[in-house]
């Protein structure tokens, strides 16, 4: 389907108040759309259902799913989409004063408590004359390329943009891969930079607690060197982790034990997760949350491979599962967007720095909205 006439679908989804969500993998040049045919709001209960997944932060609260077998789907490429100069005008409203004494109260916190680390976040707003829906879509899968892009839209839920960097699982059969992503600074023409004992011991938080919590339900852990990365205009430092799941119906547990990672809550998770909850003046709702395509059915070859012994071993059809974590990422209300944007912090970190971290991580969606 040619750019132009797949906006126009969405447009015409989005006009008629039905749900859509439109997405696009890292480095794909290919964009895919899926049309919900009503709006109702359609829940996950035990991960074996097969859709898109849309889950908050807090996990007591709906998963909500756009079901394979109640939407349409249509596909466009990167190639046709060309993007006009930005002429959009909008005013930024920051408090940078209750950020920066959020992380000092954070600092003292892990100083004389057990906690190692607390991701705090907060709300950017944006003031926006109008909501240019084609010209969105247009600059969202034009720029950021190595991150997962998506357009989230539910009438009786809201509208959510983001370019997350991070995975949070990908699922092939029994094969199982995910990854640790901590430590941020500005990306300057190379990817050969010094990451400070703090940055460091951040990441390796995140990798500790991803093996350890995979371990029980995982075969061959495999844990990778830790390499930097870009995205955007940051850069980060990334593990990746893979293994085999144990039993066909891991993927539950696997999730409960991953989500939310010390990436974007903290460790001990539960200690961390209350000191958000008590200390963070809003409700994070979808950000840092996670979505992607869960058990959605995939053709099997004919022809005998290593993959297909594996997923009949397995007990079951050909299923893929990628999940993302709903980073880099903004909300879209009447007249102003919500950008969501936080930060690790440890013992070491200050809290000028941790609010220069915030401003540099908003840019991926400000430049979405330019």
């Amino acid at each position: 389907m040619q750019v132009d006439q797949f906006l126009e679908v969405i447009t015409n989804q989005f006009d008629t108040v039905l749900p859509f969500v439109v997405y696009a993998y890292p480095n794909s040049r290919q964009v895919i759309g899926y049309l919900q045919e009503d709006d109702s709001i359609y829940k996950v209960k035990d991960f074996t259902e097969s859709g898109f997944v849309f889950a908050p932060f807090d996990t007591s609260k709906t998963t909500v799913l756009m079901p394979f077998d109640k939407i349409a789907s249509i596909e466009t490429s990167f190639d046709d989409i060309t993007f006009e100069t930005a002429l959009t005008v909008f005013e930024i409203s920051n408090d940078k004063n209750s950020h920066v004494n959020l992380v000092d109260t954070a600092v003292r916190e892990i100083t004389h408590s057990q906690i190692d680390k607390i991701v705090i976040s907060r709300i950017e707003e944006v003031d926006l004359p109008q909501l240019n829906l084609k010209r969105l879509l247009k600059q969202l899968f034009s720029t950021n390329s190595t991150a997962f892009r998506y357009c989230w839209y539910h009438p009786k839920i809201g509208l959510w943009v983001g370019a997350t960097p991070e995975t949070l699982c990908k699922l092939d059969g029994k094969r199982f891969e995910t990854m640790s992503l901590a430590g941020t600074q500005l990306y300057n023409d190379t990817l050969d930079v010094d990451w400070s004992a703090k940055e460091i011991e951040e990441q390796q938080i995140v990798t500790d607690f991803i093996t350890a919590q995979l371990s029980p339900f995982m075969d061959n852990v495999q844990v990778s060197k830790t390499e930097t990365v870009r995205a955007g205009n940051v850069l980060h430092l990334r593990t990746k982790i893979r293994g085999l799941l144990a039993h066909n119906d891991a993927l539950k547990q696997v999730l409960e034990r991953l989500h939310p990672t010390p990436a974007v809550c903290g460790l001990p998770k539960e200690a961390a997760k209350a000191f958000i909850t008590t200390h963070e003046a809003y409700d994070r709702a979808f950000y840092t949350g996670y979505l992607g395509e869960l058990n959605k059915p995939v053709k099997k070859t004919p022809r005998t491979s290593q993959r297909n012994i594996e997923l009949r071993a397995f007990g079951t059809q050909s299923l893929t599962t990628q999940l993302y974590v709903n980073l880099r990422c903004m909300q879209l209300q009447h007249k102003k967007a919500l950008i969501y944007v936080g930060g690790g912090i440890t013992k070491d970190s200050i809290s000028e720095l941790e609010w220069e971290e915030t401003l540099n991580k908003t840019n991926a969606m400000k430049n979405v909205l330019s």
